[in-house]
């Protein structure tokens, strides 16, 4: 399984070298930003998306839909750490050196990269958290998905990986947030909802502000409307006075 895209007529090998090759033509700084990127950018863009999101929807909606979302934004980080031990395997049985061994000339932007290539862990943990995050909302999902492919191209642009290695770590990612994502809501969701009743804590779930909303309007439903000729509660009005 070592042998893996080995030839240069590959289309695997083409790609690589064609995208690798634009990291030759870019100018130092550019890839410096792209190494940072593709590193460590991504993944704390993906963090900030997580946050963001839950910042939001515990304000908004009804106490329901804010737990069973803040459920699927618990679901993210661990569909990728569940992603990252299925991968450990993987990596063992494949045992695809780094595309730097096998090609030359390749621009290689991060060095001491020495653990075998397939599947990237990097697209696999960013696609992972942004399904995950897709799960529990669909518009930062969307946003997250796209982020998540710009990491696949990064990993490839910085010479770590084959283009093959980034759409398997998509794949990995993407079948472990989903498929295990009926499960895992059904587990947490009364965990969130049991948080979401607890005083102070209720505020990681639900805001005060949307709590203190909501529960005025259900106060508001349950004051009954005022008959013709009465005041409220009930008390005669003004023209039952007058008579």
């Amino acid at each position: 399984m070592a042998g893996l895209a080995l030839d240069g007529s590959n289309p695997d090998v083409s790609l690589l070298y064609d995208i690798n090759g634009l990291a030759k033509a870019a100018p130092t700084w550019f890839d410096r930003v792209m190494e940072f990127v593709g590193e460590f950018g991504i993944m704390l863009g993906l963090v900030l998306a997580v946050l963001w999101c839950w910042w939001s929807v515990r304000r908004r909606g009804t106490t329901e839909d804010s737990v069973t979302a803040v459920a699927g934004l618990v679901w993210a980080p661990l569909a990728a750490g569940i992603a990252l031990l299925v991968n450990i395997p993987i990596r063992g049985f494949v045992e695809r050196p780094r595309p730097f061994f096998d090609h030359k000339g390749l621009e290689v932007l991060v060095a001491g990269k020495t653990d075998f290539s397939f599947v990237s862990d990097h697209a696999t943990m960013a696609m992972a958290i942004a399904v995950g995050l897709f799960v529990a909302n669909r518009k930062f999902g969307l946003a997250a998905i796209g982020l998540a492919l710009l990491e696949g191209f990064c990993r490839v642009y910085m010479g770590v990986h084959y283009p093959t290695d980034v759409i398997g770590g998509f794949a990995l990612g993407t079948a472990v947030a989903l498929l295990l994502a009926p499960l895992a809501m059904m587990l947490l969701t009364p965990l969130v909802g049991a948080v979401a009743r607890a005083g102070t804590a209720g505020r990681l779930v639900r805001s005060r502000r949307a709590a203190s909303v909501a529960d005025g309007r259900e106060e508001m439903r349950g004051i009954p409307e005022p008959r013709p000729g009465t005041g409220r509660g009930g008390e005669p009005g003004d023209k039952d006075l007058a008579a």
